[in-house]
């Protein structure tokens, strides 16, 4: 016992001990703190953090990444002002602002997929530019491709500025078509299906082209939008697909699956560029996002022997195709909007768009600043910039990427000959107008 009683007076001690050590590291503290504080606040006495003004910018993938680094010049260029960059990957951006909205916590301004643009106006969630920029000296539609710049207007009121551009044209492999005997892209639908049954006829390529139904809906759609489809009608109301203008579309969409122009089975094709490499097809549609690509993952032999070109039409003559990319908007609620006002002028001027460029690899939207962006230049990016000044938006309203899944799946059915082009269509029109049943009731109420 007199063990163990030695020891509880030992502890006993040692806690003492530290409980009075720990008291005088308080005291220090205390201490420290009285001469630190007034130090620090004199240190201040030159700053105003009130005069500061904080501005949140949401952008999504890469470019979030990339945009931050332009910053520090916004910043240097107006005093007083910072920028808080939040990236956000695309995969969850839309449910992200979503529930920003729902929570009354959206940013200051964020960068817009343009086919969202629609659904956050029909929200009140974005502010009408129109104002902004008729006192810009540095911003007007005259310096946009006229198409992109219409996906950000509706109601005659702006509500974004074009960030990025992207489209859709058509890859191919020049040694194959120049086989086949086109020297140069078809430029009508008679050539492009001329040009198809050579490539299949003299074995250059199992098939002419890829159409990817089963995950894809953009070449269908530009198809329709050619032969002058609205694909809606009565104000965006009622599905206009069974039109005789889609119909003739997909009319010719059909004919390249049953001429095996086109394989219905695509999903064994999971390297489109190897696909490509191995004659598998000949053309393929797509964006600007696969000029970085094809560069880097076709063989070292075929890298002069593969360009781009627009999209054929069916009179001969450059054919539309989607109005594609990303906008800046300004959210309504924002309390610092003359802030954001600048830094959108500021990420729109050429010389930022083309640094941009360089940082991303995306197609500048000022027209003005592809005479420097090397992304711009760059030989393969030329169809695009013809393609850009023949482009149409899809149609304003928030449904439309649940129409354009059903665009896909309907249009899947044709190619597969499982129902005919009449049908498929007919039945794509009772769909998307169970759809709009929603849109139909708001407009008959005024809203």
């Amino acid at each position: 016992m007199n063990v163990i009683g030695a020891e509880m007076n030992a502890l006993r001690a040692k806690i003492i001990a530290i409980r009075a050590e720990m008291n005088g590291i308080r005291a220090n503290l205390r201490v420290f703190l009285y001469i630190l504080i007034p130090i620090v606040l004199c240190a201040g006495c030159g700053l105003t953090p009130q005069h500061r003004t904080e501005i949140v910018f949401w952008a999504m993938g890469a470019e979030g990444e990339h945009v931050a680094k332009l910053m520090p010049e916004f910043e240097r260029l107006n005093p007083g002002v910072t920028v808080r960059v939040q990236m956000i990957p695309w995969n969850a951006a839309h449910e992200k602002l979503l529930t920003a909205y729902a929570g009354n916590s959206l940013p200051d301004m964020c960068q817009l997929g343009n086919t969202w643009i629609p659904e956050f106006y029909m929200l009140n969630a974005l502010e009408n530019l129109r104002p902004w920029l008729s006192q810009s000296s540095s911003i007007n539609d005259t310096s946009y491709f006229s198409g992109i710049w219409d996906t950000n207007v509706i109601d005659s009121l702006l509500y974004g500025v074009p960030w990025y551009v992207d489209t859709r044209v058509m890859f191919y492999r020049s040694d194959l078509l120049t086989a086949a005997g086109y020297a140069r892209p078809p430029k009508s639908w008679d050539e492009w299906l001329d040009a198809s049954r050579n490539l299949v006829r003299q074995k250059l390529s199992e098939y002419a082209i890829l159409l990817p139904i089963n995950n894809e809906w953009a070449p269908q759609v530009i198809m329709g939008l050619q032969k002058g489809s609205t694909l809606l009608k009565d104000g965006n109301a009622y599905a206009n697909f069974s039109g005789e203008q889609f119909r003739d579309a997909m009319s010719v969409f059909h004919r390249f699956f049953m001429e095996r122009l086109a394989p219905v089975q695509t999903t064994q094709i999971v390297n489109v560029y190897q696909g490509m490499a191995d004659r598998i097809f000949a053309m393929f549609i797509t964006g600007p996002w696969n000029i970085g690509e094809f560069s880097r993952r076709l063989p070292p032999e075929l890298q002069d022997k593969w360009m781009t070109a627009p999209m054929p039409g069916p009179d001969g003559n450059i054919g539309v195709s989607l109005a594609g990319g990303s906008s800046l908007v300004m959210f309504a609620k924002s309390e610092k909007k003359k802030e954001v006002w600048k830094l959108i002028e500021y990420l729109s001027e050429p010389a930022i768009q083309v640094k941009f460029s360089e940082l991303t690899g995306d197609l500048p939207a000022r027209i003005e600043a592809w005479k420097n962006a090397t992304s711009a230049n760059n030989k393969y990016a030329v169809a695009f910039f013809e393609q850009l000044n023949h482009v149409v938006a899809t149609p304003k309203i928030p449904e439309w990427e649940q129409i354009a899944q059903k665009v896909r799946e309907a249009t899947e059915q044709i190619a597969m000959d499982r129902m005919s082009v009449d049908d498929a269509t007919r039945v794509l029109d009772h769909s998307v107008d169970l759809m709009l049943e929603k849109r139909r009731w708001m407009m008959a109420h005024g809203r």
